[in-house]
Parts: C-alpha cells; sequence; structure tokens
C-alpha cells in the first residue's frame, strides 16, 4: 500500500484545492476552499464559462463573489462523497452578525444548486467573534469549519461552542518560528506546527469533544506522517501526490487512548484574549491570515467585476 493509501485507513482525507482534475484523480473524501484557492481556481477552464457569465452581468460584486465560490463549491461537491468547505468573506472576521448572515445566504445558494446543507462546511475566522457566529449557526444546524487555528485557546473556545470542525495551521505555525527563532526541524515529531495539532487532538480526545481535528496548510509530507490518525487532514494536491507514490510504511501517531476525564471550566473572553495575546506566533498569524485572505478576496472581486 502507498503510504496515501495508508492514510486513508486512519484519517479522512480532505483535498485542499479547487482543482477539479487533481479532486478527480486523487479521489479525497472532502475538500476545502478559501479565497487564495479561488483566485486559482479561477484561472482554470472548467470556470470559465462562470467567471464571464459573471463579468458580463449585472449583479453587485458580493454576489458574484458568492455564486462564484458556490459554483467551485457546487463541482467539487459532485466529485467527492463528503463535504466541500466554503469560506465566509474574511473582511466579516470581527462582525459576528454579519459572518451569520453570509453564511446563511451560502447556503441558500447552495441550496438551489441541489446542495444539501450537510455537504457544506461554512469555514469561519476562529476569531471570537467569528467563534461566536459559528456556535449560532451550528445550533441552526448549519455544521461550521473554524479556520486560522493558531492557538490552543482558539481550539478550545471552538470545542466549547460546539463546532463541528476545526482546522489548525501546522505549517504557517512552523514558517513562523522557523522566521522569528534559530529552531531547525530535523525531526517532524518536532516541528511545532505539528506539535499544536499533536496537543488539540490529545485534549479533545481526553475530555471527549466532538469537535472534528482537521490540521491543514502542510509544506512537507513529514509533517502530514506525523500526524497520521488525526481525525481529518486537508493536504495539497503536490503532497498528496507524493504519498500516492511511496510506497514506505506510515506508522499511526494519533490516537484516542481511552483515557477520558471531565471536561474544563468553558474559556471566557477575557482569558481568551489575555492567552492569545501573549502568543506572539498566534497574534501575527492569524492578522497575517486574515489580511492575506481579505487580499486575495479583492483580487477576485477586481477580476469578477470585469
Amino acid at each position: 500500500m502507498t503510504k496515501l493509501a495508508q492514510l486513508r485507513t486512519m484519517t479522512t482525507v480532505v483535498a485542499d484545492t479547487g482543482d477539479l482534475d487533481a479532486i478527480s484523480k486523487l479521489k479525497p473524501t472532502d475538500a476545502t476552499t478559501n479565497p487564495s484557492l479561488l483566485l486559482k481556481a479561477a484561472s482554470l477552464a472548467e470556470f470559465r464559462e462562470s467567471i464571464i457569465q459573471l463579468q458580463t452581468g449585472s449583479l453587485p460584486i458580493d454576489d458574484r463573489i458568492d455564486q462564484f465560490a458556490v459554483a467551485v463549491g457546487s463541482e467539487i461537491n459532485r466529485l467527492i462523497p463528503g463535504v466541500i468547505s466554503t469560506e465566509v468573506d474574511a473582511r466579516l472576521s470581527f462582525d459576528t452578525d454579519a459572518t451569520i448572515a453570509k453564511a446563511e445566504k451560502l447556503i441558500e445558494l447552495y441550496d438551489k444548486a441541489n446542495i444539501s446543507a450537510d455537504r457544506v462546511l461554512i469555514k469561519v475566522a476562529a476569531t471570537w467573534e467569528g467563534i461566536r457566529a459559528a456556535e449560532a449557526l451550528e445550533q441552526r444546524g448549519i455544521h461550521c469549519n473554524a479556520t486560522l487555528i493558531f492557538s490552543f485557546e482558539q481550539a478550545c473556545a471552538c470545542a466549547d461552542a460546539g463546532v463541528f470542525l476545526i482546522s489548525p495551521f501546522v505549517g504557517r505555525i512552523t514558517d513562523w518560528y522557523t522566521a522569528h527563532t534559530d529552531l531547525v526541524v530535523a525531526d517532524p515529531l518536532q516541528d511545532p506546527g505539528v506539535q499544536s495539532v499533536t496537543r488539540i487532538y490529545n485534549h479533545f480526545k481526553t475530555h471527549q469533544y466532538d469537535t472534528v481535528v482537521m490540521g491543514a496548510s502542510f509544506r512537507n509530507t513529514g509533517q502530514v506522517e506525523a500526524l497520521a490518525g488525526c481525525d481529518r487532514l486537508t493536504i495539497s494536491p503536490t503532497l498528496l501526490s507524493e504519498l500516492a507514490a511511496d510506497d514506505g510504511t506510515l506508522p499511526r501517531q494519533l490516537q484516542d487512548t481511552g483515557t477520558h476525564l471531565p471536561r474544563p471550566e468553558r474559556l471566557r473572553h477575557n482569558a481568551f484574549l489575555f492567552a492569545n495575546s501573549q502568543d506572539a506566533m498566534a497574534c501575527d498569524k492569524l492578522s497575517d491570515g486574515i489580511r492575506r485572505f481579505v487580499a486575495d478576496q479583492e483580487q477576485l472581486e477586481a477580476l469578477l467585476a470585469g
């Protein structure tokens, strides 16, 4: 068995792409998109007709963006057995009510495309306001993917809120440490991004939270292999192909040990803010992640404006 085949026996494999050809070839269970991936998808031949129709239409730009996101998501959804994650505009990351409204609009658009709500995850930035929006959406039957997770406290707040799934960003965590410290990662198990996801996974299993842990933002297959056994892993087509071409042995690294403890007290707003303020990496990368998604969103808007 290839390493990809072995990984599928212990982890749900998710494709981090809007490339339909790659998804058809690699056959992931789920798929995720974000503004950066939508911008890349806009250059693909499969979506050229959609782009032209939106460019020449009379819809407001917000509607064009939403319709394109759902058009890409719908095509992907038809190729996979699981769920597609579609992201809320990152400029709404600190507005709970606007995030809820945007999420409900996206679900309505998916419904018009004959994609039911249970086949969609709405991605929201794991700010305090985003987590509150996700909590309200979950209560309304709309499942969420809390993204841009860089701190343990973000993950805990999401679990407290009953968020369906979280996406801790492995590679971006490691990027920060290699850029700001003298860290050299010689062993993937010592990788700070890998260690962050491992800590979150173990905490969730020990305290029996239902929230799914999905490692994201991988820089190499070593990081992926070090998290084999995690609930889900969202992986780029390049790394999925590398795993599919490797016949080596892939040992399981993460699993529920069966040791369970009572849940800790729910994390409060002030404790959440203070803990994140003390984590320079989390502060930097969350802000940077939002800025990057906003920049790509604005580029996509410019493209769809014609």
